[in-house]
């Protein structure tokens, strides 16, 4: 049984990158979902599919990158909350991730965002991970 799925979603994700893989399967739930939908939207993943129901759903991720240099797009996958220990960050103190040129996703009152969203929408929330 696994503890923290969140965590071993940015691992086999991570672990994926680092192998050179094409594409990465994993079990899938709502909140890996929308953190899936966030990745694509911000251009660090090439593609995604859902497939299957419920109990044995899972997530196929095309990962990118670049196309000269051959370089994965994503750098750096951190987890920053976990079920021992959550970050919470309130609307005025959101996190800047790498400057601004990063993302960090987070889990508030109106949905699954990154911190970008999160400040337009003025809202705090749990900061899940940081992406760069």
């Amino acid at each position: 049984m696994i503890t923290d799925p969140i965590a071993d979603y940015l691992t086999r994700l991570r672990n994926a990158i680092k192998a050179g893989k094409r594409v990465v399967e994993i079990p899938a739930s709502n909140i890996k979902k929308e953190i899936t939908k966030i990745l694509f939207e911000q251009g660090y993943i090439l593609n995604y599919k859902f497939e299957g129901e419920a109990p044995k759903a899972t997530i196929k991720i095309a990962i990118k990158y670049d196309k000269v240099t051959k370089e994965p797009v994503i750098k750096h996958l951190e987890r920053v909350s976990s079920p021992g220990l959550r970050q919470y960050a309130g609307a005025a103190e959101l996190p800047r991730v790498l400057n601004g040129m990063g993302i960090a996703i987070m889990s508030t009152s109106k949905g699954v965002m990154t911190n970008k969203k999160a400040k337009e929408e003025n809202v705090g929330g749990e900061v899940i991970c940081y992406v760069y």
